[in-house]
């Protein structure tokens, strides 16, 4: 049994439960996180007596995406540098952010995420990364041009164009509208519908669930969904790198959020 401090995971009735559990950082996704979340999905991958995979977050969001400097972040930054330059940026990057979603992505084993409050950016990745999404009713999502840039095979690409150019959130009637999630439910009732479904799916033969899941990504990965997302990661690299242009627009906001999220929290703070 693996000993995790970043997540918790369980097994019960054929179902592996995986949660997020840095509730007062709202699950922002440390690299212990994903390497912890990454070995807990690859194992519940390989457990015969799995058939459904769950993933939770613990508190009142899901995830509000990566951690951009909390203590332990920082103090594991440290201990385990990456190496410097662009050299070092584009393969902690691709290694963090985009390697091990894909990963997950493949996993042969029917996926679903629970969604409750903030799922921004890292968030999104991480919950697009499963097969089925369930939103509370109190689900905020906030896309960008991230690592595992899946917001164009989520969402119609004139909608993708529309929030990223207005950096927006979508609330969760709004992304069940547009096919992001399968079902709303009162956030109360989440978790309680999210494994009642999980059970359901549990019934069925692994071998079948196996053969579908493969043959609906497969459908995705002929129209090009592995080669886009290898290009969309260099488009991100670039888009950062460009941020520090000396005509670059982008105003660094000083906190551990980035300025689109700040832009995004302040338009919507003003249609409230």
């Amino acid at each position: 049994m693996t000993d995790y401090q970043t997540i918790r995971y369980e097994v019960a009735d054929h179902v592996a439960r995986i949660t997020l559990d840095r509730a007062r950082y709202r699950n922002a996704q440390s690299r212990l996180l994903l390497e912890e979340l990454d070995v807990a999905i690859i194992a519940a991958g390989a457990d015969h007596d799995v058939r459904v995979i769950v993933l939770l977050g613990a508190g009142d969001h899901f995830s509000a995406g990566h951690d951009l400097g909390t203590p332990e972040e920082l103090a594991d930054q440290q201990e385990r540098p990456w190496r410097p330059g662009i050299r070092g940026w584009y393969e902690r990057t691709h290694e963090q952010f985009l390697d091990n979603t894909l990963r997950w992505r493949n996993v042969p084993k029917p996926t679903v995420a629970a969604v409750q409050g903030y799922c921004i950016w890292g968030g999104w990745m991480i919950a697009s990364s499963m097969d089925v999404i369930f939103a509370a009713d109190d689900a905020m999502f906030l896309g960008s041009l991230f690592q595992y840039f899946c917001m164009p095979w989520d969402l119609p690409p004139r909608k993708v164009k529309e929030l990223l150019y207005e950096s927006r959130f979508i609330d969760a009637t709004e992304a069940r509208e547009l096919g992001l999630v399968n079902r709303v439910v009162p956030r109360a009732e989440l978790e309680q519908e999210t494994l009642a479904w999980a059970a359901r799916v549990a019934e069925n033969d692994p071998f079948q669930m196996r053969m579908t899941k493969a043959a609906v990504n497969h459908a995705q990965d002929v129209q090009g969904f592995g080669a886009h997302m290898q290009s969309a990661h260099a488009y991100y690299v670039l888009s950062r790198l460009g941020e520090k242009d000396p005509d670059s627009t982008v105003v660094q906001t000083g906190t551990r959020r980035r300025p689109g999220v700040q832009t995004a929290l302040e338009n919507y703070q003003r249609r409230r």
